[in-house]
């Protein structure tokens, strides 16, 4: 009499690809989700050299399409602009933004925004985190044995925003609570 053979449940994960747009830095953190539990896989950082804004974007376009390429993402976490007390250097965010969101959509990923106060408020608890709680709190969730630099932890933070709901709150209703000063009440 044969035994039945049962194939094994192939463990399913979600890879998240976070990414913190800048014109002369760019970072990026690729993460998976498995149920609960984050598991990091890459990040870093894409310089641009100094020059024209064109060739800079391309960079940016390029680099990110490599990094999609190489990692293969489901989705990705962009970090939304805020506005600077300088519009230009504001403008010139957004296109850096632009070219990030460029590379994910042209890989046919779904895009997901979140402003740098839901993204710290997720990962630290705090809306207004400074950078240091940020990278200290991506190593703890990761698992890290060194600290990634801070565009490149912003990064990671960013796809941490996403993995756990937007919000830090998973599958927590919070149909009911509303944001005031960056927390919900």
């Amino acid at each position: 009499m044969a035994v039945p053979v049962f194939p094994l449940p192939i463990p399913s994960y979600t890879r998240i690809l976070g990414i913190d747009p800048g014109l002369r830095i760019t970072g990026f953190g690729v993460i998976d989700k498995q149920g609960q539990q984050l598991h990091y896989v890459a990040s870093g950082c894409i310089k641009t050299p100094a020059g024209e804004l064109p060739e800079r974007l391309k960079v940016i376009l390029s680099a990110l399409g490599e990094v999609i390429a190489q990692h293969l993402p489901e989705l990705a976490a962009v970090e939304k602009v805020f506005v600077n007390v300088n519009p230009q250097s504001t403008l010139l965010l957004g296109q850096a933004r632009g070219a990030a969101i460029c590379a994910a959509v042209q890989a046919g990923l779904p895009v997901a925004e979140y402003t740098a106060l839901q993204i710290k408020q997720a990962v630290v608890g705090n809306g207004h985190a400074d950078k240091e709680q940020v990278q200290a709190m991506v190593v703890r969730l990761l698992n890290l044995s060194g600290t990634p630099s801070p565009d490149a932890a912003d990064a990671l933070a960013c796809a941490i925003c996403h993995a756990h709901g937007g919000m830090g709150l998973g599958a927590l209703a919070t149909r009911s609570f509303r944001m005031k000063g960056g927390r919900l009440v």
